[in-house]
C-alpha cells in the first residue's frame, strides 16, 4: 500500500497524528493499468484488481499443490498463506460492494465475488447480509448480527452469538429479505450459499483431507472472523444518546490492520457515509473530530477490532483505556475510561433511535460543510 500521509491536528492543546493511508498505491504504466483506466468506474481501484489477481493466483497454486501432494505440514503452510491473504480480500469485497467497481464487462463483478468466495471461504451472500440488512438495521434489534442483547465482554455470549450465525444465519437472512420484499437478494442468498456448500460436499467426496483444509476450514473460520470483527466494531453502546451513528460503533486509528485492510478501522465514519472511498476516511474523521468528541464516541489507537474483542473477553480494560483516544484533549484518567467502557458493554433491551427517515446518514451528526 502507499505510504501513509501524516496529518497533524489539534483539539485544545493535544495533537493527533493520523498515520493511516490516505492515497492508493501508484503503478507503472502497463497493459493492466490501461485496462483499469478504461474498465473501472474509479481508476483508484486498480489496487483491487491487482490484489485479486495475485491472491487468486497464490491460492490456486496452493490448492493444486495441496491436492497433488497432500501432507499435514503442507496443509499448515496452506492455512498460513490463506490467513495472510484473507483479511485484505474480505475488505476489498467490502469496498467494492459499496461503490461501483467494474464498468465493463459487467459480468466480471459477479464472477469476482464467486471466485473470491470459492478460494477463501467468504460468504457468497456477504453483500446481501452487509448492505441488504446490516447497514439498513444499523446494529439495532432487527439487525441479525446485532450485538445489543449480548454482554460484549463475555466469551460465552460471543460463542452463542457466532453459533447462531453459523447454524441459522442463511435461513434468518433469507427470511429477513423475503419479509422486506428484497426478492432478488433473497434468491442470491439461498442459491449462492447452497451452491457453496454443495461444492464443499463434492470436493469432500473426492478427498476429505483436502476439502477439510481448503474448503471446510476456511468456510467456518471466515464466518468466525467476520463475527468477531463485528463484535468488536459494535461492542460499546452509548444508550445515553439516541442511536445517531456515533453511539453504537467504534473507530480504530493508526493500526497495521488499517494499512492492510483499506482503513477498515474507521467504522463510525463508514456507517455514516458508506460509499466514501476508503482513502478519504481518515480525513473525514479529522474533519468531524469535534462531533466525535461531543458524542463521547469510542476511538482507539494502535489496536484493531479483533484485538478489541480479545481484550474484552479477557476483561483487560486497563489496556483498552491506555489505547483510548481523548479526542477533546481534556485530562481523563484510565480508571474513568475503564468505568465508562465497562458501562457500555452490558446487554441492551431498549434503545431510542434518532429518526433518519428524511436525513441522509452522513448528515445525522455531521452537518453539511459550508461551500469553500
Amino acid at each position: 500500500m502507499a505510504d501513509p500521509m501524516h496529518v497533524c491536528m489539534a483539539c485544545g492543546e493535544v495533537p493527533l497524528k493520523i498515520t493511516d493511508p490516505t492515497a492508493t498505491p501508484t503503478f507503472k504504466n502497463s497493459a493492466l493499468s490501461r485496462w483499469c483506466s478504461r474498465s473501472l468506474y474509479d481508476p483508484r481501484d486498480e489496487v483491487f484488481v491487482r490484489l485479486s489477481l495475485t491472491s487468486a493466483f497464490a491460492m490456486a497454486v496452493a490448492m493444486v499443490l495441496l491436492f497433488g501432494f497432500f501432507h499435514w505440514a503442507l496443509a499448515a503452510a496452506y492455512v498460513v498463506v490463506w490467513g495472510w491473504l484473507t483479511p485484505p480480500v474480505i475488505l476489498m469485497l467490502h469496498c467494492t460492494m459499496h461503490r461501483p467497481f467494474i464498468r465493463a464487462p459487467r459480468w466480471l463483478n459477479r464472477a469476482h465475488v464467486y471466485a473470491m468466495s470459492l478460494l477463501f471461504g467468504i460468504p457468497v451472500a456477504y453483500a446481501q447480509h452487509h448492505i441488504g440488512m446490516h447497514h439498513v438495521e444499523d446494529n439495532m434489534p432487527s439487525d441479525l448480527s446485532s450485538t445489543m442483547r449480548y454482554r460484549r465482554d463475555s466469551f460465552l455470549h460471543f460463542l452463542a452469538y457466532v453459533l447462531r450465525f453459523l447454524l441459522a444465519g442463511v435461513a434468518d437472512l433469507t427470511a429477513y429479505l423475503l419479509r422486506k420484499r428484497r426478492l432478488a437478494m433473497a434468491r442470491r442468498v439461498a442459491f449462492g450459499e447452497v451452491a457453496h456448500l454443495a461444492v464443499i460436499v463434492l470436493v469432500w467426496s473426492i478427498s476429505a483431507r483436502f476439502a477439510l483444509v481448503a474448503f471446510a476450514f476456511p468456510y467456518v473460520a471466515v464466518r468466525f472472523m467476520m463475527m468477531m470483527g463485528n463484535w468488536g466494531q459494535h461492542a460499546f453502546l452509548n444508550t445515553a444518546r439516541p442511536n445517531d451513528g456515533l453511539s453504537n460503533a467504534i473507530t480504530c486509528i493508526n493500526s497495521d490492520y488499517n494499512r492492510r485492510a483499506f482503513n477498515d478501522g474507521y467504522h463510525i465514519g463508514h456507517h455514516l457515509k458508506p460509499n466514501l472511498h476508503w482513502t478519504l476516511l481518515p480525513q473525514n474523521f479529522i474533519d468531524h473530530r469535534e462531533s466525535y468528541a461531543c458524542a463521547d464516541a469510542i476511538v482507539f489507537e494502535r489496536v484493531d477490532f479483533f484485538l478489541v474483542s480479545l481484550l474484552l473477553w479477557t476483561r483487560n480494560y486497563r489496556y483498552l483505556a491506555k489505547r483510548f483516544v481523548r479526542l477533546d484533549g481534556k485530562p481523563r484518567s484510565d480508571d474513568d475510561v475503564m468505568r465508562m467502557l465497562e458501562s457500555r458493554v452490558k446487554p441492551v433491551l431498549n434503545w431510542a433511535v434518532e429518526s433518519t427517515a428524511t436525513t441522509p446518514a452522513d448528515h445525522r451528526v455531521f452537518p453539511p460543510r459550508p461551500p469553500t
